[in-house]
């Protein structure tokens, strides 16, 4: 009867990592036992509220060697562990649970609801469905592990701030990323290495520049180069009352996470407003207009469909002013919106994150994992899901990608151990 009895498994973790964790062990294993712990008050945060509230599950795409271009940091890591699980399990994993997914026109997949609540609810009726139990406000402070020899099965003793004890004999930790070094320190205890946390998919502040005033206005698509780095990205873009923020941006922000770090926030982007044009074949185009639309004001006939008051800044940016028509276009002046629409550059003094969607670059090192399990080369017993490992992707559904497929992985790994 001993195989009978039933071996406890504790997720550190109430988000997407730790619940596709939890729910799957428990499902591909009924002699487990299985706990989620959440040090809040809030389960699966960031699931609630990506993509406006739709959740983003995953993004269509179904070449591996594709999908891993999307990610700064892991992406060899997760080119093996995508070979397990990858997007297509995805979309089957939710369609078996009646969630249907859609993709919309850049390739991000949303619930056919257009409501993250339907992720929501498919993740906790599973819960429900496997008899896995939640406990809230449950902040582990200290995770011991324990020898075998003298506590007989006893693996592992969690510690919580109120000084209780529980015990497990297996952990996945999948408590997202901190933004704080000092708040792996528990997790070095167990001698794996950390690779220090810096913020990644955040926007650009520029205080005091008058770009601001056009906040709410958005382009669907610009190209922006770091100066001086050889970081440039595609995509759409929207002005705030802070900066500037949207793909383009959270997708730069990505890819520089460690760069832009080493000056505090403090850098020159050179933005194209219509990156289907550089310099020179804009002064071809704009010769073009000057003849084609010569009678007409500059301000009135906006050739690149961008939004007016864009266009309206830009011109006055330009020395432009609203009486003066294409035929009568100086050099100068044409010199200035050429470079004012292809390479206009912006001072970016320091960043803006959200917190429910804070992504971090850092975390538990991969080289310490198997990515075959998730199980950490340091401990057996001791898995890994989500965010807490050092990759990260840029903005579209791929951070969910990761922890749909690190979470499964692990959850198959610890179902299947009969120790």
């Amino acid at each position: 009867m001993d195989n009978l009895v039933k071996k406890k498994l504790v997720v550190i973790g109430g988000g997407a990592a730790g619940f596709f964790c939890a729910v799957n062990a428990a499902r591909l294993n009924p002699f487990l036992e299985v706990i989620i712990l959440e040090k809040s008050n809030k389960l699966l945060s960031k699931v609630k509220i990506s993509g406006g509230g739709r959740c983003n599950v995953t993004h269509a795409c179904f070449s591996i060697s594709d999908m891993i271009k999307k990610y700064p940091r892991g992406a060899s890591f997760l080119k093996k562990a995508f070979c397990h699980f990858f997007t297509t399990d995805t979309i089957n994993w939710f369609k078996e649970r009646g969630v249907l997914l859609k993709t919309e026109s850049d390739g991000r997949m949303f619930p056919i609801t257009n409501s993250s609540q339907t992720i929501i609810d498919c993740l906790m009726n599973d819960a429900n469905k496997y008899f896995v139990a939640i406990k809230m406000n449950k902040d582990v402070k200290q995770l011991t592990v324990v020898s075998e020899e003298s506590m007989g099965d006893k693996k592992f003793e969690l510690q919580f701030s109120d000084n209780t004890i529980l015990e497990a004999d297996y952990v996945c930790l999948a408590s997202g990323g901190y933004p704080k070094i000092v708040q792996y320190n528990w997790v070095k205890k167990l001698k794996h290495s950390i690779e220090e946390p810096v913020p990644s998919l955040f926007t650009f502040n520029m205080p005091g520049n008058s770009v601001t005033a056009l906040m709410g206005v958005s382009v669907e698509n610009v190209r922006i180069k770091i100066v001086g780095s050889k970081l440039i990205e595609d995509g759409p873009l929207l002005i705030t009352h802070w900066g500037m923020s949207g793909p383009a941006v959270l997708k730069l922000s990505a890819w520089g996470a460690r760069e832009l770090v080493t000056n505090n926030y403090h850098f020159s982007i050179s933005l194209n407003w219509i990156p289907e044009f550089n310099e020179n074949s804009l002064r071809e185009k704009l010769q073009k207009f000057r003849f084609e639309l010569a009678s007409q004001k500059i301000v009135n006939r906006n050739p690149f469909l961008l939004p007016n008051r864009l266009w309206e800044y830009l011109l006055n940016q330009s020395g432009i002013n609203e009486d003066l028509r294409w035929a009568d276009l100086p050099a100068k002046e044409q010199n200035k919106l050429i470079k004012s629409l292809c390479a206009n550059e912006y001072s970016v003094n320091g960043k803006t994150t959200f917190k429910e969607e804070f992504v971090t670059s850092g975390g538990i090192q991969v080289s310490e994992i198997d990515f075959n399990t998730m199980q950490s080369k340091k401990h057996s017993g001791l898995f890994f899901a989500g965010e807490i490992i050092n990759v990260d992707g840029i903005t579209g559904g791929y951070n969910f990608q990761n922890a749909w497929t690190t979470g499964w992985i692990a959850a198959k790994a610890i179902s299947s151990l009969k120790g």
